[in-house]
């Protein structure tokens, strides 16, 4: 693996997790958000990560048995992003303007403490891909000072 396939390994990684913490602080940030453009209460989001593939490049001597190898890894890439389109907790406040005829409110179904969770889940995944970036570049450093 070259020093720059690292790097772009490490770069998917870094770039999916922000995306991931992104999504999280969205979801608290709208924790009580009754009315959406789109009618209703906020949904929380979260985001599905796939392997990036990427193909194996052979010498011709062994490129019969192509078929038979499977794509190397290369990364991670978000799938997509999902909607969990479970109902929010319904509150009885006949006061609140999103309240329905019978009174009740429905909030969001955003979990302060599974969003927080997941917060730190997220930022130690970002430390990590960060710090395969940074033992990388260390590497490629100390090459280069042994090639002197």
């Amino acid at each position: 693996m070259s020093f720059w396939e690292s790097l772009r390994i490490g770069s998917t990684g870094l770039t999916a997790q922000r995306l991931r913490l992104d999504l999280i602080s969205n979801n608290i940030a709208n924790a009580q958000t009754t009315r959406t453009e789109k009618g209703g209460a906020y949904q929380r989001q979260d985001v599905v990560f796939m392997p990036e593939e990427k193909k194996a490049y052979l010498p011709e001597v062994v490129a019969a048995k192509r078929d038979q190898l499977s794509s190397l890894q290369g990364g991670v890439r978000v799938a997509e992003i999902t909607t969990d389109t479970e109902t929010g907790p319904r509150v009885y406040d006949p006061t609140h303007p999103d309240a329905d005829e019978d009174g009740f409110v429905t909030y969001p179904n955003v979990n302060i403490v599974v969003e927080m969770t997941n917060m730190l889940s997220a930022t130690r995944s970002y430390e990590a891909n960060l710090a395969s970036v940074e033992a990388v570049k260390r590497m490629a450093l100390k090459a280069l000072e042994i090639g002197r």
